[in-house]
């Protein structure tokens, strides 16, 4: 889930440049840990920022019916980080979606929440390790609501017999309560018996590993509302910060290939769900939909996709298309 080159690379770029790391986490209160974690994601530091220009991109997709007004805005913010002397146009290399700089911002991103923390009257965040740092933690702190000192995502062990309709980002609990159903941490230790809210994340259902995602993963869900990018980057950041690795599952966690997902989602949508584009990728809204499913179907309600709700859900369509239509009362 989290290249052990890019946990080691965060480690190091933290003791390299430990001074501005420490006065971001004074100033904003985000550790360095998730700071580095976004940093190696989103351009391995600074090694691949994009090579197209961002301005006539930005005026490409600015006419574009689908999102103009979106690029309309963020062009006119591109403008103004150039008027306000942070980047020259022709500095302006990056994404073919305007994203700048080594964290990727927006340009309405740049303009509102970078910052100069190397002191040289510029916010550049191609080149300043220091502004990228900053910057990055003023726009977690700030723009995504980060709570300071409060933990984010925590690797736990949860028993068989959880109620796994409960595991869900949308469901919250005292840390107390889900110790009581059987929570631990993945060693057996006892979780702390407080009111902490956190909810049960299972990425790869129950039979994959499982975290406690606390108010902060909201950040991560903010910053890329994929929960394969979201869960990735909160568990890089733990493991940069200290955590030990992942614990193996107990057992092969079984995952349909994409042409049985993507029949899968066709099959959601002919029963009424809204799984977005059905496209073979398991996002959110397919998760949903597949547990409402699974609880139709008596099946553990883990948001997993398995062979057996495939199964059931091609019969149930068997069985709808063969019955006889019902006739009018006369």
């Amino acid at each position: 889930m989290a290249a052990t080159y890019r946990m080691q690379n965060g480690q190091q770029h933290i003791r390299s440049y430990g001074a501005a790391f420490a006065r971001a986490e004074k100033e904003f209160g985000v550790p360095p840990a998730v700071i580095a974690a976004f940093w190696g994601l989103e351009s391995d530091f600074g090694a691949n920022m994009g090579n197209l220009p961002v301005l006539p991109s930005l005026v490409s997709l600015a006419y574009d019916c689908r999102r103009s007004e979106r690029f309309q805005n963020e062009t006119i913010a591109a403008l103004k980080i150039v008027d306000r002397g942070d980047l020259s146009p022709d500095e302006m290399i990056g994404s073919w979606a305007g994203e700048l700089g080594q964290t990727q911002f927006l340009p309405t991103h740049y303009f509102t929440y970078a910052v100069d923390y190397d002191g040289d009257g510029r916010r550049n965040l191609l080149r300043s390790a220091p502004d990228v740092i900053g910057s990055t933690a003023n726009y977690i702190a700030t723009g995504l609501k980060w709570r300071r000192g409060e933990p984010w995502l925590e690797e736990v062990r949860a028993p068989q017999n959880f109620p796994w309709d409960q595991a869900d980002l949308t469901i919250q609990m005292p840390r107390a309560k889900l110790a009581q159903l059987g929570v631990t941490y993945p060693d057996g230790r006892a979780l702390p018996n407080d009111e902490l809210p956190a909810s049960l994340l299972l990425p790869m259902g129950r039979m994959g590993p499982a975290f406690l995602a606390y108010a902060n993963f909201a950040a991560y869900t903010e910053w890329n509302n994929s929960l394969i990018y979201s869960t990735t980057a909160a568990y890089l950041a733990t493991r940069i910060a200290g955590a030990p690795p992942m614990r193996r599952p107990a057992g092969p966690v079984t995952q349909l290939p994409f042409n049985e997902i993507k029949e899968l989602q066709q099959l959601l949508v002919r029963a009424g769900f809204e799984v977005g584009k059905v496209d073979g990728v398991l996002g959110q809204q397919s998760r949903t939909a597949v547990k409402a499913m699974q609880i139709k179907f008596g099946l553990p309600a883990d948001s997993w996709p398995t062979a057996e709700l495939l199964a059931k859900m091609r019969g149930g369509m068997r069985a709808q298309a063969a019955s006889p239509p019902a006739t009018a009362a006369r």
